[in-house]
């Protein structure tokens, strides 16, 4: 009976042995959750402060956008305009430059 004793006292102390090791595995898969965790907080945290940063450079990018729009539109407009300008001094020039020609036919008066 002691031979079984032994044993079954063998088989205690392999048993015991098993079980701390999975608590130790346990302990340290424990570990390495929390870190996870950690790194998905810090990491969710960083998306959120990303996000925040990235509404507002798109907000400012829109508002230029928006902006450049409208000049291109001002610019546009004032080239249109300055082209009808120039076109109705170039025409005024021709109609000066026919006058003025045509004084040149004209006697001159003669005082006495």
């Amino acid at each position: 009976m002691t031979q079984q004793g032994a044993v079954l006292q063998g088989y205690n102390n392999e048993l015991v042995k098993c079980i701390e090791d999975l608590c130790m595995q346990k302990e340290e898969l424990n570990k390495q959750i929390q870190q996870a965790e950690d790194e998905k907080n810090k990491l969710q945290h960083e998306i959120q402060v990303l996000t925040e940063q990235l509404e507002c450079v798109c907000e400012n990018l829109a508002q230029k956008v928006a902006s450049r729009n409208e000049l291109d539109k001002i610019l546009a407009e004032t080239e249109v305009a300055y082209m009808k300008i120039l076109d109705s001094s170039r025409t005024l020039l021709n109609v000066l430059k026919k006058e003025v020609g045509s004084l040149k036919h004209v006697p001159e008066l003669k005082t006495n």
